[in-house]
């Protein structure tokens, strides 16, 4: 299209001192940021900059403007994507999601039926022999004792119409490239979707990030020069933000090669709807080999995933009649229906960014520009909106000036070795996935060797319809041992063949759908918290690929454990939530959560004050045991006046024997734990107060935020 024509190169001037410079709009003082407790306040100054306006773009906006905090978004394309991409959202997602005004609720809604998508088919085709199936989903993940939200199935582009809603309602315009004579030219006022807006070119100096951005107008490129304090790329894995600005990636590339054949058809959909519903549908018979993602049976909406091998093949290798006959074949029938809607080549790699952050600090990469994981398993945008969940506030937290810009390195060394194990944890999923064909002797490993052996030995030599006959040929003698002939069990290779997929099922050594122990139980090491006073910070452990229960934790920098709670009031009977809902999604404030115990309202007393001090807001929960009256509401609100923002919970117990809070977080209740905005936990006290309380409270808030209390004196209470 030409338009890498206009990309320049990115400049980052260095930060090293103080300096005079001249900028289009005259004679200013810099300092460098991360000198500074705030940035630029200047209002020509867009403060926060998305580029890229897929899910987890979406979902920034959507905090941040809950948080206050102006910004608007460039997508580079002119319409969203209909191609359903991914459809897995997992527990921790959905917990972000219920902070944004029932989002989470519409998609439970929305979705299809449980019963519908939990489990993977494993077929010579759909229609065919039956070699196995996976049932990913277990009684508890439908009770929500762990979280009070489940998974859910639910195609992306969905997901981004919704996203898109809420946008809307928080007052956000979608701009399309011919209808931006209204906007100046260097100015962005927040709370705008610039679509057919491509970044081409990052400038750095000290007091902003001037991005260019060039747009289609009446047959020709215009570029539109936009200044802002922060830039967050979040425009997917061949991301022009992250190129921009030379950050490399590190990892495995070129796993696999696919094509992506999205298409409707009612007729397959009433089909499996009746003999075989399911989500993933693996299929290997002789005439093809193809993964099928029902994305919704009812709507008889599916992709076909299907390995290509460039350059013997190419794209018009899979026009929309072929895939048709493709379709066909691994049904089993031809179908009268079948309406091809989009096809799509795309490249498995397993790679994170070097660094997440540059330029002091004030361009990021999250999501799929920071790392990009074989789609095992759904770790890519469910890491990418925890990314967005970890970084909002912290954004917010400068940009109020209640944070020094260095908190946002935090952002990186919490979230880089959260990439990097899901990466390898995607990784083994992948392998696992790929153990089902070795099993039937298609080993995917001999392929690919096969194809490399074509493209360097023969490729120089032979012409491409030699090599792709050559190439065809192999495949068809490998898909030749799927033929009923030697896949039963009355023939002995058959038989061992059918026995070890069995294993493989029956030992949860296939992919696998859910990983509820890294899914909740992720935890930060070191960033934006406190360690326990024991000095043991721990290790986390390597993945295994198999599915692990969550057990929940009250350890520094865990998400918060959910337990249901009722919110006592004289003045209501009081609802019923989860402990992950005293935590606002709507400003930067932390929580504090304590028994009614006199020590713990010390306590409460001087995070209050500290709080105060530091510029942050606070609200304090009195967590009662299970039987508590409405009447102790009256204590609390004498024990903390005159601070009011503070809330009595009681919990409310599954059955008799069931844990209480303070056990199931392997504390007493004399112990205490500070929340941080996005669910994890900065501090606890895990036994007892120790030591000065406001100290202890200053000695909190100065390591979480990054700053040193005004007054650091101690004091007697």
């Amino acid at each position: 299209m030409g338009i890498l024509g206009f990309i320049r190169r990115f400049n980052c001037f260095p930060k090293s001192k103080a300096r005079n410079k001249t900028y289009p709009y005259g004679y200013i003082q810099s300092r460098p940021l991360s000198d500074s407790k705030t940035i630029n306040s200047n209002d020509t100054v867009l403060p926060v900059l998305i580029v890229g306006a897929g899910p987890v773009g979406l979902v920034l906006s959507i905090l941040l403007t809950k948080l206050g905090i102006k910004c608007s978004i460039l997508e580079k394309n002119k319409a969203f994507s209909k191609h359903p991409q991914a459809h897995f959202i997992n527990n921790r997602s959905m917990e972000v999601f219920r902070k944004l005004d029932g989002l989470a609720e519409e998609i439970e809604s929305s979705q299809p039926p449980v019963d519908l998508w939990r489990k993977f088919i494993y077929c010579t085709s759909l229609t065919g022999s039956l070699l196995g199936s996976v049932d990913h989903m277990q009684p508890q993940d439908f009770q929500k004792i762990v979280s009070p939200v489940s998974v859910a199935h639910f195609s992306q582009y969905k997901l981004i119409r919704l996203l898109l809603k809420q946008l809307e309602n928080l007052k956000f315009n979608i701009h399309a490239s011919k209808g931006l004579e209204g906007l100046c030219s260097n100015f962005l006022q927040g709370r705008e979707i610039l679509t057919g807006h491509e970044c081409v070119s990052i400038n750095a100096t000290d007091q902003h990030i001037n991005v260019t951005a060039a747009f289609l107008k009446e047959g020709k490129y215009t570029e539109r020069n936009i200044q802002c304090n922060i830039l967050v790329g979040t425009d997917g894995a061949g991301s022009t933000v992250r190129k921009l600005v030379g950050v490399d990636l590190k990892g495995e590339k070129d796993l696999q090669k696919l094509v992506s054949v999205h298409f409707l058809s009612r007729y397959l959909g009433d089909y499996l709807l009746n003999e075989q519903p399911g989500m993933l549908f693996f299929i290997f018979n002789t005439e093809a080999i193809g993964v099928l993602v029902a994305h919704d049976l009812k709507q008889g909406e599916f992709v076909l995933q299907m390995p290509f091998y460039p350059p013997q093949q190419n794209l018009e290798d899979f026009s929309p009649e072929i895939c048709k006959k493709l379709i066909f074949k691994l049904v089993g029938r031809e179908l009268s229906d079948v309406e091809v809607i989009d096809i799509k080549p795309w490249v498995m790699h397993a790679e994170v960014a070097e660094k997440f952050l540059c330029c002091d600090n004030r361009i990021i990469l999250a999501g799929d520009a920071a790392h990009r994981f074989p789609p095992a398993g759904g770790f890519g945008m469910n890491t990418g909106i925890q990314d967005a969940h970890n970084l909002a506030w912290k954004l917010a937290s400068v940009l109020q000036g209640i944070a020094p810009s260095s908190i946002l390195h935090t952002y990186e060394t919490e979230r880089k070795p959260i990439a990097i194990f899901n990466t390898a944890l995607s990784v083994q999923n992948f392998r696992a996935a790929m153990e089902v064909p070795s099993s039937l002797g298609l080993d995917p490993t001999i392929a690919k060797s096969v194809h490399q052996i074509i493209n360097k030995a023969v490729g120089p030599i032979l012409p491409p319809v030699l090599q792709r006959a050559m190439l065809d040929g192999i495949f068809k003698v490998g898909r030749a041992q799927l033929s009923e002939f030697f896949l039963n069990e009355n023939n002995p290779l058959g038989s061992s063949r059918l026995a070890k997929l069995r294993r493989i099922f029956e030992e949860g050594k296939s992919l696998q759908l859910q990983f509820p122990a890294e899914d909740l139980g992720f935890r930060y090491l070191k960033g934006a918290l406190v360690p326990d006073s024991d000095g043991e910070v721990g290790t986390a452990e390597a993945p295994t690929g198999r599915r692990r229960d969550y057990v929940p934790s009250a350890d520094p920098g865990s998400r918060l454990p959910h337990m249901n709670v009722r919110v006592l009031s004289t003045l209501t009977s009081g609802d019923t939530i989860s402990t992950l809902d005293l935590v606002s999604g709507d400003k930067v404030e932390f929580l504090l959560i304590i028994a009614p115990a006199e020590e713990s309202y010390c306590l409460a007393r001087a995070a209050f004050e500290v709080a105060e001090d530091f510029k942050v807001s606070t609200k304090v929960c009195v967590l009662w045991p299970a039987g508590t009256t409405n009447e102790v509401e009256v204590r609390s609100k004498a024990e903390l006046a005159p601070w009011k923002n503070c809330v009595d919970v009681v919990q409310v117990k599954r059955s008799s024997d069931a844990f209480s809070w303070w056990s199931m977080c392997q504390m007493n209740d004399r112990g205490a734990i500070l929340v941080r905005p996005d669910d994890h936990i900065a501090w606890r006290a895990k036994l007892a107060i120790t030591g000065n309380p406001k100290l202890e409270m200053q000695r909190a808030f100065s390591a979480v935020l990054g700053v040193k209390s005004v007054n650091m004196e101690e004091t007697t209470y």
